[in-house]
């Protein structure tokens, strides 16, 4: 069975129940959300995110698994400013709870930026987070993902992410969510040579490590560098592409999450809707 659904949001009266309310309306069953705003730190009591209707909902519709996103100005690599690396550490640590009393086991993490520091430098201060925050308790696998190398982002290449695993204690609480676009925009040839990319994951990381896939056309061509999505099939990537990965038997168990962008109305150009539901429906009837 595919398991597609989409980014949802979290807001309002209903907050998680409205969530999984949402990924219903898309047809989806699974689906990935944020704590809070992804721009900065303020966040609900657990208490008022309506958490067991949520999961009762989920329940009721089968929807067994669903994934949680660290939010962006989390960045573990910045050696300039300690408030910053300190406040990564403190809010990761605040973040992997709320997954786990929201009741998911992956936690999504974009590794972090350098910030003209250099590599070398970014990997040490990721690990040396990790390290503060990783236990062999931790209830939550945290997933570093593979990002378009834009700037001075780390984690473009398997063999960041594999050096990442390597210096980490607890490296059993890490995974990785691919994101198809980010792949393509970092060089990766996942139009052509997708089982060639699973090959060489599988021998750095393993195939096990993979949690979810990020499934998004990207508006760039291949190695550009600049991690811009696209709807399925308006992009470089392509449809066909893009659904071989969503049905490869390799990752039948792994959700797919649909990052597209949200469409323009034929008749109110100036309202946008998202597009997750035909997007789904798509790749179901693909299958």
């Amino acid at each position: 069975m595919l398991l597609i659904g989409s980014h949802v949001g979290m807001s309002g009266k209903e907050m998680f129940l409205g969530s999984v309310k949402e990924a219903l309306s898309y047809n989806a069953n699974t689906f990935m959300v944020y704590t809070g705003a992804p721009q900065n730190t303020r966040r609900k009591e657990l208490s008022e995110l309506r958490i067991p209707e949520a999961r009762a909902l989920m329940r009721e519709e089968g929807i067994t698994q669903f994934i949680v996103h660290a939010p962006y100005i989390i960045n573990l690599a910045n050696a300039v400013n300690p408030s910053t690396f300190e406040l990564a550490v403190e809010f990761l640590e605040k973040e992997i709870t709320r997954s786990a009393g929201m009741g998911s086991h992956i936690l999504v993490l974009h590794p972090g930026s350098h910030v003209g520091e250099g590599k070398d430098t970014g990997i040490r201060k990721i690990t040396e987070g990790l390290n503060k925050i990783l236990t062999a308790d931790t209830p939550v696998h945290i997933a570093l993902e593979t990002m378009a190398g834009k700037g001075s982002e780390i984690g473009s290449t398997f063999e960041e992410l594999a050096e990442i695993y390597e210096k980490t204690v607890h490296s059993e609480k890490l995974k990785v969510c691919m994101d198809t676009c980010h792949m393509h925009d970092a060089g990766y040839d996942v139009i052509h040579n997708f089982d060639g990319i699973l090959t060489e994951f599988d021998k750095l990381l393993g195939i096990s490590r993979i949690a979810a896939i990020h499934l998004n056309d990207s508006k760039n061509p291949q190695g550009s560098r600049k991690d811009r999505h696209a709807n399925l099939g308006d992009g470089y990537i392509g449809f066909e592409a893009l659904s071989r990965i969503a049905h490869h038997p390799a990752l039948s168990d792994i959700p797919k999450i649909l990052e597209t962008p949200y469409i323009p109305l034929a008749d109110d150009p100036d309202k946008k809707v998202p597009p997750y539901r035909e997007e789904i429906a798509r790749l179901r009837d693909a299958g």
